[in-house]
């Protein structure tokens, strides 16, 4: 019945034994639920943070239910499932977009430059020789490195018609970067890439006039103004970590390619909306022609006769105003 003096001694180490795994087990559930910070992350426009959390001595981002305010992993996915094709160009074609007003959140005050050297913007978004063009032109040489501005995934790195060999990225805030005329491929389709990181060669694929770096900032398939995000000069910044996007700002006729649009932020929906409508107007001189006009303003006369709801053959006056766009 009594328990010798050797059995009560290797008794006693197993109860301490299971004491100690039991405290030991406590302690790592106790520490699991230590907050240490919280990741930010912009998700399709949206700002939203994660909470990061001490599990058995190593940090990870826990994925916490929705009923508690953080999103799961599915929904951080998100941006990078919503009609994700690498084989068409713009997989949002067939979508309706509201141009209404929106907001851009941004997790980075500065962006990449996309080439090594000084950046020179040739051509620039807006109507160019009768047609929309979308996105800015900067000099480079063939095989010069073209760097992605912002971090994201590859989801189309192919040919495509004008554009020649084209790569683009989508990021985390719903934004898609295309880098098109290159000469050789640096990634693959559904690559994830970082700010900074070589994606291709400078080259002179497709429809370009000598080698640039044709680039486009596209919002659910729809053109933005580049400048009006980013400032293309040697600070490289983000122009607001909050941006609002009006129709004006995704409407290459509100611009012109030769010249540098006058670029105005705005951080909130209510002031955007506020915003003037800008208007160009022409005041007709001695000997001006509907076809004089449109070639020193880089327009179609078509474009004139339907904004001043004019004919094609119709009489200018001398100081008649003339409004181009």
């Amino acid at each position: 019945m009594f328990l010798n003096k050797g059995k009560l001694t290797f008794l006693l180490i197993l109860v301490g034994i299971a004491t100690s795994s039991l405290f030991a087990q406590y302690s790592d559930n106790t520490e699991a639920k230590v907050l240490l910070d919280y990741k930010e992350l912009v998700l399709d426009g949206k700002k939203t943070y994660l909470p990061i959390y001490k599990v058995n001595r190593q940090y990870i981002i826990t994925q916490n239910s929705e009923e508690e305010g953080v999103i799961n992993k599915e929904i951080i996915t998100s941006v990078y499932d919503e009609n994700w094709n690498t084989k068409i160009f713009n997989t949002f074609l067939k979508k309706k977009f509201d141009k209404r007003p929106f907001l851009l959140h941004f997790k980075d005050s500065v962006f990449s430059s996309p080439v090594d050297h000084k950046m020179v913007v040739t051509s620039r978004y807006g109507w160019r020789r009768g047609r929309a063009h979308q996105g800015i032109d900067i000099d480079l040489q063939t095989g010069d490195n073209v760097k992605a501005l912002l971090s994201g995934k590859v989801r189309y790195a192919r040919r495509h018609s004008g554009h020649g060999k084209t790569v683009v990225i989508r990021h985390e805030n719903g934004l898609e970067t295309v880098y098109a005329h290159l000469s050789k491929y640096m990634v693959q389709e559904n690559d994830l890439v970082e700010k900074g990181q070589v994606i291709g060669k400078g080259g002179v694929s497709g429809n370009a006039r000598g080698s640039h770096l044709h680039l486009e900032v596209r919002y659910h398939g729809k053109s933005i103004h580049p400048e009006y995000l980013f400032d293309f000069s040697e600070n490289t910044k983000v122009r607001s970590e909050q941006i609002a996007v009006t129709k004006k700002w995704m409407t290459p006729r509100s611009h012109r390619s030769t010249r540098k649009s006058k670029i105005v932020v705005q951080q909130t929906i209510e002031k955007i909306i506020e915003e003037p409508t800008t208007r160009s107007v022409y005041v007709v001189r001695k000997g001006d022609t509907l076809h004089g006009i449109a070639r020193k303003h880089d327009i179609e006369v078509s474009e004139i006769c339907k904004i001043n709801e004019i004919r094609y053959n119709s009489v200018l006056n001398i100081g008649q105003e003339i409004v181009i766009y």
